[in-house]
C-alpha cells in the first residue's frame, strides 16, 4: 500500500535539507582536515570541534546557494536533500543509492580510518 505524504513546511524542509548537507558532506571533509593538522603537529592542544562545526555550517551555506544558483554546476549541491515530499530516511536513502555517493563513502571512511590510526 502506497501511502501519500504531505510536503513539509518550507523553512524545516530547508532545515533539514541543510543539516543533512553539513553533516553528510561538509563534517567528514573538514574532520580528515581536522587529523591532518593533528599529523602535521601544528593542533597547539586546542579542540578542533568549533572549527570543524563552523566550517561545516559555512560550507554547507555555499554549496546549497551556488548549487541553486547554478543547478548544472557539479558543487556536491544534492537536490534530493530539498525535495519536500520526501521523509529524512528517503533523503538519505536516495543519496545512499547514488554511485558517486558509494565512492565518497568508501573514500572517507578509508581517509578518515587511515589518519585515525597515524594520529593514534
Amino acid at each position: 500500500m502506497a501511502s501519500i505524504t504531505a510536503p513539509k513546511f518550507g523553512p524545516l524542509n530547508w532545515l533539514e535539507g541543510f543539516a543533512l548537507t553539513a553533516t553528510l558532506q561538509g563534517f567528514p571533509i573538514f574532520a580528515a582536515a581536522s587529523l591532518m593538522v593533528k599529523l602535521l603537529g601544528d593542533g597547539r592542544g586546542s579542540s578542533p570541534v568549533l572549527t570543524i562545526a563552523l566550517a561545516s555550517v559555512f560550507y554547507s551555506i555555499f554549496v546549497i546557494s551556488v548549487g541553486s544558483a547554478f543547478p548544472k554546476l557539479k558543487s556536491g549541491y544534492e537536490a534530493q536533500f530539498f525535495d519536500a515530499s520526501l521523509s529524512l530516511s528517503e533523503k538519505i536513502a536516495r543519496w545512499r543509492g547514488k554511485p558517486t555517493t558509494s565512492l565518497q563513502l568508501m573514500a572517507s571512511v578509508l581517509l578518515l580510518s587511515l589518519l585515525a590510526t597515524i594520529a593514534g
